[in-house]
């Protein structure tokens, strides 16, 4: 990282910080300031403006949707106006399973492409790469069945959360960038390239 990117970085770093903050506190129009006006989030579970983002939160949260997420260590890459930043998180839902209260925990990567406008860097696009999870019932003595003809439908990076959010209504993307690769993690990296290139 070249020293004239330094302030750039920590900039973005904060960002990615208060993304996870204000989100997890629906704190709206603070979450606002964090992305540009075009700006697009892709999840497991969702896909398209980041106000899409919102309004369905803001409706899940109303049927009991409970999502929290726990930030790691960020990967900043700036090149003039532009950036990427790819950053570990853990996914932690909550919800019932097959008559059982659960957790799921979700280790992944959110994946970003930045951009300076005006002199603010703003999210441009946020994709979010799995790496594994495990569900597991909040009471430790409980037993919990799962399907697993539904369990296999998804690969194993987020085959659990993935059965979480298709129980309780969500349709989930069987194709998220992943850990094992795939033609959908290769897209996930050339369009970070793209994007640092000016393409």
């Amino acid at each position: 990282m070249a020293d004239n990117n330094f302030m750039d970085v920590l900039q973005i770093r904060d960002l990615i910080e208060r993304w996870v903050v204000y989100r997890d506190a629906f704190l709206w129009d603070k979450f606002r300031t964090v992305w540009h006006k075009d700006g697009v989030m892709k999840a497991t579970w969702t896909e398209g403006p980041f106000e899409n983002f919102i309004k369905i939160t803001e409706e899940g949260l109303k049927h009991g949707l409970n999502i929290m997420h726990n930030l790691g260590g960020s990967a900043i890459e700036v090149r003039g106006n532009r950036a990427t930043a790819m950053t570990k998180f853990i996914i932690l839902q909550r919800a019932v399973v097959e008559g059982v209260l659960c957790d799921v925990s979700n280790f992944a990567r959110h994946f970003d492409l930045w951009e300076k406008r005006d002199g603010r860097w703003g999210l441009v696009f946020r994709e979010t790469i799995a790496d594994k999870d495990r569900i597991d019932p909040v009471d430790p003595n409980a037993t919990l069945s799962l399907d697993k003809e539904l369990l296999d439908r998804f690969p194993q990076e987020y085959q659990h959360l993935a059965y979480l959010q298709t129980k309780i209504g969500y349709e989930v993307n069987p194709d998220v960038p992943r850990l094992s690769g795939g033609k959908s993690l290769e897209e996930t990296y050339q369009r970070g390239e793209d994007w640092l290139a000016g393409r």
